[in-house]
């Protein structure tokens, strides 16, 4: 386990799953799946609490709080019945998305790739240990923008389980030990802006204590890639 603690550079992908709160689909407009869904992101994306999400040219970002599970080992289809084997622990992430620069990739049927990997948007809490989450189906999440209450929601509201995630992903990909998986947003996703101070944190509802917390800031950046709409 003290290998694992070093994911962020020992993985090598970021499974992201859209669309798994069913409120979170419906308020972007998108049809709830009848399947999961998943999306990559690099690894480059890593960023630690503390630092600063970095705001690209003529983007608009949006934050999107979540439950990452962490694999332990490395597996090819795996069932739902052996998924939980896999864990090896847990993580907060915000998954931050250019949302102008996704719509229209998806308008004219194109990756997001660019929408999801650049750097910085992935901030990703160390991990935590898998014993201190009994049950990630009853996880509290929430995202704060200059103290105001944007995003709490709970992962017993997701569509699809854990397993099941894991199942799917698996029967498509081998996931490897260090790999990620993001499960989700609820709703109440939005917009952040430079200088603006963002606070996420996961807890159990049945504990006052946070589990897991992230502080960053929000900054334009200067250079590299400008969107032109």
């Amino acid at each position: 386990m003290s290998s694992l603690a070093s994911f962020r550079t020992v993985g090598r992908k970021i499974v992201a799953i859209g669309r798994n709160f069913a409120d979170h689909a419906k308020e972007l407009n998108n049809a709830v799946p009848t399947e999961p869904f998943f999306f990559l992101k690099p690894t480059s994306s890593y960023v630690e609490s503390g630092h600063a999400i970095q705001v690209p040219q003529g983007v608009m970002v949006h934050h999107e709080v979540e439950l990452a599970v962490v694999f332990g080992k490395s597996g090819r289809d795996i069932t739902r019945t052996e998924a939980d084997s896999y864990i090896g622990g847990y993580a907060l992430a915000v998954d931050v998305t250019a949302r102008n620069m996704q719509e229209k990739a998806k308008k004219s049927g194109l990756p997001w790739s660019a929408a999801k990997g650049f750097d910085t948007f992935t901030p990703i809490s160390p991990l935590i240990p898998k014993a201190h989450i009994p049950d990630p189906h009853n996880v509290d999440l929430w995202l704060q923008v200059d103290g105001q209450l944007r995003q709490h929601g709970n992962t017993r509201d997701m569509i699809f389980s854990i397993p099941e995630l894991i199942s799917h992903v698996s029967s498509i990909m081998t996931l490897e030990a260090g790999d990620v998986m993001l499960t989700g947003t609820p709703k109440g996703v939005g917009q952040m802006v430079d200088g603006q101070q963002i606070h996420a944190g996961l807890q159990l509802p049945t504990a006052p204590n946070t589990l897991a917390e992230l502080k960053l800031h929000v900054k334009n950046r200067a250079g590299g890639y400008a969107f032109q709409g």
